[in-house]
């Protein structure tokens, strides 16, 4: 299974923000933390605003913050929302799958299973579940952040 970068930082932005609960938070720090690009993190933010994980306000006063508790937020459906055509192969997108061997292939029908089951394990976890399973505080793992 891959992810995308969408997808990968949709889920190290709330870890982020759970990491640091009630702080209101600029895309810039998370992506100094991260050493990632901000242009990315705005549109992976604006996702998951859409789906009401985190609130997002513009300007100098704003900020993102958790808009639901860490226990509240499921993994699996933010791996959905943040990849929502999933196509593993290519067969798996029917406007563009020019696999000639498709229509005798049963290998579609594993795969899609595999990719059920790789959801299905991410659905049994929530944020606060990411957070409680980690090893040591994760504040304390990311990048020093330039002081404002």
């Amino acid at each position: 299974m891959h992810l995308t970068l969408h997808a990968d930082y949709s889920l190290r932005v709330l870890l982020y923000l759970a990491s640091r609960p009630g702080r209101v938070t600029s895309t810039q720090e998370m992506a100094d933390a991260y050493g990632i690009s901000k242009h990315h993190l705005v549109r992976v933010v604006q996702t998951l605003a859409g789906q009401g994980y985190v609130d997002a306000k513009a300007g100098r006063a704003g900020g993102v913050t958790l808009a639901r508790r860490p226990e509240d937020i499921n993994v699996g459906r933010v791996v959905r929302a943040a990849e929502p055509d999933f196509h593993v192969v290519e067969c798996f997108d029917r406007e563009r799958n020019s696999c000639p061997i498709a229509p005798a292939c049963s290998l579609k029908g594993m795969l899609a299973e595999a990719s059920n089951a790789f959801l299905s394990v991410l659905d049994r976890y929530t944020l606060a579940d990411v957070l409680d399973r980690s090893r040591t505080d994760l504040a304390d793992l990311f990048l020093p952040v330039r002081a404002s």
